[in-house]
């Protein structure tokens, strides 16, 4: 099986040179998925795996746009309709200069087995542009929302593909690009996921990413008979997901000691309160600053700049119980493992897209951590998207307990399929296994189901 795994990887980056993040994303996967294909030759034959790394659609658009000076900009859009076997695709729009096919290929793919394990009928898509939000003013995000809009409204539609937000994309965003689909369609569907509560939103949508992995990590413990109450954290990022991270585990007696951006991380040693949470809520939410601005409010946090020629991010060499990795992809290599662990760390929760590398993954395996990767534990975010959809389809907006019950069942459910697949398949306690497996089952069945298309 081996052998088959290494020939599927060679013509897997032969047809994608320089996309180095969805291959490693194929590779995490195909690897779990060596224990299903020997039970199951018919995933062989009917060559799911060949059809489930190739995208259905691949679209690539040129977004022009004028700025407050007049000048034209040009960026670039993408939307991946990765795989539609059990429902219309979903996932993210991510705006940021790094934005390119190969990392916008790991999130689609990813988001198929994410999708999946939710329960909801949902498949896989991801999309976005090389723009940059990040010091723009409202008008020219508008303008530039408005140019990729009249291009992707051609592509997307509520029972073919609902996109949601990621990383640039807010509530501001969805709002200008939502707008200017209902003006070209004429019609008001809900195309996008993420709106606002007083057309179409739902309640708890931007809290869900982190509170869904902060569920996981919960349930993750319950396995060992503990629970969040007086456990230490590690958090990185400090945007949406990292910010309803915190609150949860606040909510369920945890300490949170670490936040970050792109431009170093804060260190509070007396613990992240609800106080300073909400300092960080203005900051991050309204005046768009920087974390740095945290440690110069609060005197107990240290502040470390980013250093480029670092091996390592010393934000995870920090004394702790649990992580929750919230920023980026990649941003826990295998050293930042070791130091996990080192530093007492044995629950990592991942509420950011694969932001442990592989040599990461296999440190954590080995030692048997319980480590929930993204794919399960951040899936939170796009589960109440789709409760999102659903509230649309009903014209009917439920209440703020009723879509938190709705996730935390989700997050519980997503977390048995895990533990359960992986003991199914031999490798009991092994979430990447379970979750890998768990996901690709559902999305292998529905396309035997459908035939070769």
């Amino acid at each position: 099986m081996s052998a088959f795994v290494q020939n599927l990887m060679s013509e897997l980056k032969a047809k994608n040179p320089a996309q180095p993040e969805f291959h490693q994303a194929v590779e995490e996967v195909v690897e779990s998925l060596s224990l299903v294909l020997e039970r199951h030759p018919e995933y062989r034959s009917a060559k799911i795996l060949e059809r489930i790394v190739e995208p259905e659609r691949v679209l690539m658009f040129r977004v022009p746009w004028l700025d407050d000076q007049g000048e034209v900009q040009v960026n670039r859009g993408f939307r991946i309709e990765m795989n539609s076997a059990i429902g219309p695709y979903k996932g993210g729009l991510r705006f940021h200069p790094s934005v390119n096919l190969g990392i916008l290929k790991f999130l689609a793919f990813e988001q198929v087995f994410k999708n999946s394990l939710t329960t909801l009928p949902m498949g896989g898509g991801k999309g976005g542009s090389d723009f940059d939000p990040k010091g723009k003013s409202d008008n020219e995000v508008m303008r530039f929302c408005q140019s990729f809009m009249t291009e992707l409204q051609r592509h997307i539609g509520p029972d073919t593909d609902v996109p949601a937000g990621d990383i640039g994309v807010g509530g501001r965003e969805i709002g200008f690009m939502f707008g200017q689909y209902k003006r070209l369609r004429n019609e008001f569907t809900g195309v996008l996921t993420g709106k606002g509560l007083n057309w179409g939103g739902s309640l708890i949508r931007p809290e869900a990413t982190g509170y869904g992995s902060v569920y996981f990590a919960a349930e993750m413990l319950k396995t060992r008979g503990e629970t969040l109450d007086g456990k230490t954290c590690l958090v990185s990022g400090s945007g949406n997901v990292a910010q309803y991270t915190v609150e949860k585990i606040l909510q369920l007696g945890g300490k949170v000691v670490t936040l970050s951006d792109s431009a170093g991380y804060i260190y509070d040693e007396e613990g992240i309160t609800r106080e300073k949470l909400d300092f960080v809520m203005e900051l991050k939410n309204l005046r768009r600053g920087r974390i740095k601005e945290y440690a110069e409010e609060f005197k107990s946090a240290v502040y470390t700049p980013t250093d480029a020629n670092n091996d390592f991010n010393p934000l995870w060499n920090h004394k702790a119980d649990c992580a929750f990795p919230s920023a980026t992809q990649n941003e826990v290599n295998g050293k930042d493992a070791q130091n996990l662990l080192n530093n007492g760390v044995y629950v990592v929760s991942e509420g950011a897209n694969m932001p442990t590398n592989l040599d990461g993954v296999k440190i954590f395996l080995d030692k048997g951590i319980l480590y929930g990767p993204g794919k399960a534990a951040n899936a939170g975010g796009v589960a109440v998207s789709g409760l999102e959809m659903s509230q649309n389809s009903q014209r009917l907006p439920w209440t703020r307990e009723e879509v938190d019950n709705r996730l935390h069942n989700i997050m519980k459910s997503i977390h048995n399929t895990c533990v359960t697949t992986a003991e199914r398949f031999n490798t009991p306690g092994n979430y990447v296994n379970g979750a890998n497996i768990g996901g690709f089952l559902k999305v292998a069945d529905a396309m035997l189901d459908q035939g070769v298309v």
